[in-house]
């Protein structure tokens, strides 16, 4: 017997198929045209409810290393279409099973200006969770998987300011800090399906220095 799904799966598909609401969820930096590339923002029910997929990218990387994003990287020549991206990335860098996804729609696409990528995000529900683990080492250090309740607690929300002047949501996350572009299509994603709390905005935590390592070029997508 099929097990349904879990109620927010309904309302976070309904809400991404609605343009206006999905267009809003990365109003503040549309795309532009640029490369594409794409990001899995994949959600599971886990024991405290849905539960976000996220990866620490390597501190070898020479951009943006440490840092905490979402699974994705830039589409091959090879690739369907940025769906068949995000999940062939998923599965390269921490041996995600896309047999055991199903996607629920994408977030329109949102611009990178460090890097000149134009990254879609694409939602799935993770229908049968496994255990992950690093695979390609040279890009990922660690997986963490983080229960919506805790990215959606108002404690843990805050804005950052890069020197750079960019200035956006962040999510502080045990001794991580979640920014930049992953922070900005979770914050759509949390809007989307209902799961937002208020939050103080003019809350402001620093960029660890840790984040802040890499030389800001054209070599990947998830900068801020």
């Amino acid at each position: 017997m099929t097990t349904p799904p879990p109620g927010w799966v309904p309302r976070l598909s309904g809400a991404l198929a609605q343009p206006e609401r999905a267009d809003r969820a990365v109003a503040l930096r549309p795309g532009r045209g640029g490369r594409a590339a794409a990001v899995l923002i994949l959600v599971a029910e886990g024991p405290l409810g849905p539960e976000v997929v996220f990866v620490e990218r390597a501190a070898t990387l020479r951009t943006h290393a440490n840092q905490i994003a979402f699974p994705g990287g830039a589409a091959d020549v090879g690739d369907r279409d940025l769906v068949d991206t995000a999940l062939r990335e998923a599965t390269e860098e921490v041996g995600v099973d896309r047999a055991g996804v199903r996607v629920l729609g994408v977030l329109p696409p949102a611009h990178v200006a460090v890097s000149g990528f134009d990254v879609t995000g694409v939602v799935g529900w993770w229908q049968q969770p496994v255990a992950l683990t690093a695979v390609d080492v040279s890009e990922v250090a660690s997986v963490a998987v983080v229960p919506v309740a805790v990215l959606s607690d108002p404690a843990n929300r805050a804005a950052v300011h890069h020197p750079s002047g960019y200035t956006g949501p962040a999510f502080a996350v045990a001794d991580h800090l979640i920014w930049g572009l992953t922070a900005h299509l979770l914050d759509g994603v949390l809007e989307l399906a209902g799961w937002q709390q208020p939050w103080d905005h003019l809350r402001r935590l620093p960029i660890p220095d840790r984040y802040l390592t890499g030389r800001p070029t054209p070599g990947g997508p998830d900068a801020h």
